[in-house]
């Protein structure tokens, strides 16, 4: 499956693509469980070498329920990203209802230590009408 990135935000010229996929086979609607997955690059197009500490989520069911996550890193890393170079990784979102949204961001140091928030875009969960 050739991934399209369908969202991108760019901060200080740091980009965040996002593409985001409805997993039917990890969704359950008559239990009320629907799940995503979305593939996230993160691309260093600024002049300076820059590492992400943590990342801070919030996730909007369609209830308007929303939670918030943070924590250090992503999927257990934090990336050092080189002028030129970029990160990639992919995690999962599980919501109660059949659509939602998550957005957020990045909190990144430079090599002189300066802390700075890096942009992830909005995007929003939908399963299929198929899904329930």
């Amino acid at each position: 499956m050739k991934e399209l990135f369908q969202h991108a935000a760019t901060t200080e010229g740091i980009i965040v693509r996002v593409a985001v996929n409805f997993l039917p086979e990890q969704s359950r609607a008559d239990v009320g469980k629907w799940f995503w997955v979305y593939h996230i690059r993160i691309e260093n197009h600024s002049d300076r070498t820059v590492q992400l500490l943590t990342r801070h989520w919030r996730i909007t069911d369609a209830r308007g329920m929303v939670n918030f996550i943070d924590g250090d890193g992503v999927v257990g890393e934090q990336p050092v990203l080189q002028p030129g170079k970029s990160h990639d990784y992919v995690s999962g979102c599980p919501l109660t209802t059949a659509h939602g949204s998550m957005e957020g961001h990045y909190t990144f140091q430079d090599e002189s230590g300066t802390l700075f928030d890096v942009a992830i875009p909005f995007f929003p969960l939908e399963a299929p009408a198929t899904a329930g």
